[in-house]
């Protein structure tokens, strides 16, 4: 390991094997700390944080504080942090609310300068989350998701798997999975097909989801309709499937 001289390290927290910890850097009790992993100067880990192997933290990143919701007070709760993840100067990753629970953030993420992340946030694999985006708690993101600047994302939303959001949305409602949005207010703008081309998806599956697109957003279906007939009459690809899920258990209701 190598530990800069003016770091701070909690007795009971554990360092992995080569780990690295820059100048002036504070990290507090009940912190694990995977092999590989750097921590740049100036980061704050709180507390009750786990962050995994070869991970890097940019200067001045704050991780594992208390969650900045009204009904915490005290309680015990963790920020869990994947494998290979980067997050870079700024950043602000809060711990969960309830008892027990906890923030989590998967394997090979990118969070970019000052993003936000509440508490109780549920983000998946390979997500690009870019400078500034702002969530409110109990938000989640699917998997290969890709969040650009400045965009603010509403408490309890879920934005499904290969979507993507342009800069500066505000996002109020569920994002459906594969497919473009942006806009204050945000509205849909087509399927990813560049992305979901770029991500290895067949022809089959982005025409199958293009179908899939038509009949639920841009046809006079209401979702029930929709529904009916995208089961009906589409072939029931995984990823068919999975849009079709995603829309019948929206909380929120999706954003149109």
């Amino acid at each position: 390991m190598a530990i800069h001289s003016t770091a701070v390290i909690d007795d009971a927290a554990e360092l992995g094997k080569d780990v690295e910890v820059g100048p002036y850097t504070v990290i507090g009790p009940d912190v694990r700390i995977g092999a590989g992993t750097v921590i740049g100067p100036h980061v704050y880990i709180y507390k009750n944080t786990t962050i995994g192997r070869d991970c890097r933290i940019w200067k001045s990143a704050s991780l594992g504080t208390d969650s900045q919701d009204l009904k915490f007070h005290g309680q015990t709760t963790y920020l869990v942090i994947g494998d290979r993840t980067m997050i870079r100067e700024f950043a602000t990753l809060s711990r969960a609310t309830t008892e027990g629970a906890a923030t989590r953030v998967g394997d090979d993420c990118f969070l970019m300068a000052y993003t936000h992340v509440a508490h109780d946030c549920v983000l998946g694999n390979n997500i690009i989350v870019s400078n500034a985006v702002n969530m409110a708690g109990h938000v989640t993101i699917g998997n290969h998701a890709t969040i650009s600047g400045l965009t603010c994302i509403h408490q309890f939303v879920q934005i499904g798997m290969y979507s993507f959001i342009g800069g500066g949305s505000r996002v109020p409602k569920d994002v459906p999975p594969f497919v473009m949005a942006v806009g204050n207010p945000i509205m849909l703008n087509g399927l990813n097909s560049v992305g979901l081309q770029r991500k290895g998806f067949s022809e089959e599956v982005r025409q199958e989801l293009k179908r899939a697109y038509k009949i639920f957003f841009r046809s006079q279906y209401n979702i029930s309709q929709a529904l009916e007939k995208a089961r009906s009459e589409l072939k029931q690809l995984p990823e068919i499937k999975l849009f079709n899920d995603f829309i019948a258990h929206s909380e929120r209701g999706v954003i149109v």
